[in-house]
């Protein structure tokens, strides 16, 4: 499946209809929270591994972490629908940003322009 794929299956399951959305909306500040909330999720999942297992990862714990990392490919996913990005762009984008940074030797610096 590519990411153009995944983007126009996964917004016909939005509860506002998939339509694009602007920022100020309740259904894009839906997306934003829900963004930050699965993060937070992922985050969450790894705190309970290092504290309940020593940082040891079960395959249960891989599933659920899987499980919470497509709810935050969703959620990106859709931000990206509602303001028009394709997915694959969104993509696209961040390797060339990366590739140029490992080129230019500061993938391990700091700052968002470097």
């Amino acid at each position: 499946m590519t990411f153009h794929e995944y983007q126009q299956q996964a917004i016909t399951t939005d509860a506002y209809g998939g339509v694009p959305q602007p920022i100020d909306s309740l259904a894009f500040m839906n997306k934003l929270l829900g963004l930050c909330g699965e993060s937070g999720e992922v985050a969450d999942k790894f705190k309970k591994i290092y504290r309940n297992n020593d940082g040891k990862m079960t395959e249960t714990d891989k599933q659920e972490i899987t499980k919470e990392l497509g709810d935050v490919l969703w959620y990106l996913s859709a931000i990206a629908h509602y303001l028009d990005i394709p997915l694959n762009q969104v993509a696209e984008a961040n390797l060339f940003k990366l590739f140029d940074r490992k080129k230019r030797g500061v993938i391990k610096s700091t700052g968002d322009n470097r």
